[in-house]
């Protein structure tokens, strides 16, 4: 397994950019300079992060979420310690 993070990732298991074994690993997001835990997809190529939004869900169970475009710095939370 390689020190960088995915280019996209999401921690949906229906979303073709899951990877089971990465989140096991622990990956934190930077945005914007800030640590966010509420981080539910990012992708650092195109610059945006979706964010739950509280604890609203929508008609199908999945929580609500808002996308926000900025700088976004993944890494390992393993590494980081």
């Amino acid at each position: 397994m390689t020190d960088t993070p995915p280019d996209r990732l999401s921690a949906d298991p229906n979303s073709p950019y899951y990877d089971e074994a990465i989140m096991e690993r622990g990956v934190g997001v930077r945005f914007k300079g800030v640590d966010k835990t509420n981080v539910d997809e990012y992708c650092v190529s195109e610059g945006w992060v979706r964010l739950s939004v509280g604890k609203t869900v929508d008609r199908r169970g999945k929580s609500m979420t808002v996308k926000l475009q900025g700088p976004v710095e993944p890494y390992f939370r393993d590494a980081a310690e």
